[in-house]
């Protein structure tokens, strides 16, 4: 009989100890679900754009994770970018992203790094849409060439609980064509 309750109470010290390990295993794991990802960075347009630049900005011997760059955006997005003078062209994400890749290898800037870095920032918010005029500065370290000056347009939508990137619109400024005055 003694044998028995010892069994007995060992059994329900064994039944109580699983049941303490299901709820800590459970409390871990929304522990781990409650960490941060990249929740800060999509809960504002403004945080998202920023984010995004320093996602372009590396240090030598590094180049962006464009894996990630992608969650940035929606799947449809378009960039349309200033190619020359008088030229613009449009690229889907994978276009910018192979784009942005071909700048990379063919300037060497993985042996340097990059910066693009945001100087100003203007923001209009209406609902769920959102843009965002950015005047950056881009810039090559260890080249003798200055900063250069560029303007984005950022146009944003906010849906499944978090912020995207819709399109981009490049543009820099020149003699003929000053930056925007609200960016002063």
């Amino acid at each position: 009989m003694k044998l028995h309750i010892k069994f007995h109470s060992f059994g329900r010290f064994h039944r109580s100890s699983r049941v303490l390990g299901l709820i800590l295993l459970l409390s871990s794991m929304n522990v781990f679900a409650q960490q941060p990802d990249t929740n800060a960075h999509v809960s504002d347009p403004e945080n998202l754009v920023r984010h995004l630049y320093d996602q372009v900005t590396f240090p030598a011997g590094k180049t962006p994770d464009w894996d990630y760059v992608r969650t940035l955006f929606i799947e449809a997005s378009t960039v349309h970018m200033r190619v020359s003078k008088n030229e613009t062209t449009q690229l889907s994400l994978e276009g910018w992203v192979q784009d942005f890749e071909n700048f990379i290898q063919t300037a060497n800037i993985e042996t340097t790094g990059f910066e693009e870095k945001i100087v100003t920032m203007k923001t209009m918010v209406f609902g769920d849409i959102a843009h965002i005029l950015v005047l950056y500065t881009s810039y090559i370290p260890g080249k003798s060439k200055a900063p250069r000056e560029g303007v984005d347009s950022f146009h944003l939508i906010r849906k499944e609980g978090r912020w995207w990137i819709v399109s981009i619109l490049n543009e820099i400024p020149t003699q003929d064509r000053p930056k925007p005055q609200v960016l002063h």
